[in-house]
């Protein structure tokens, strides 16, 4: 579900502060980007939403969250929107932010 090799490799990279202001936009922003894609914007903006997501997800180590999206951005670019699963999306999304938030609370409460 989560790289967490890739979340310690951005934690010693970026260092812990720059880490905590990283991690506390991405959950927020990724909240709000959910919201949007659950409300089945149009396709051109599900497009632009999960490309968004997918590379944040990929910075910050959730790799099954950005791999459901870049499934959903081919499916965009088949013209076949509408097969994008966004419950399962949510569903992943919500799984990772919570483990990501168990193994750091402090640092990733958003």
């Amino acid at each position: 579900m989560i790289d967490w090799n890739r979340v310690e490799q951005l934690r010693e990279e970026i260092g812990v502060d720059d880490f905590l202001e990283v991690a506390g936009m991405f959950l927020e922003e990724a909240d709000q980007t959910i919201d949007l894609l659950s409300a089945r914007p149009a396709p051109g903006q599900i497009g632009s939403l999960l490309h968004f997501l997918k590379g944040s997800a990929l910075n910050l180590g959730l790799a099954d969250l950005a791999r459901l999206c870049q499934d959903g951005e081919r499916l965009v670019t088949t013209g076949d929107p509408a097969r994008i699963d966004i419950v399962h999306l949510s569903a992943v999304y919500a799984a990772s932010r919570a483990a990501f938030i168990d193994r750091f609370p402090r640092e990733s409460a958003a």
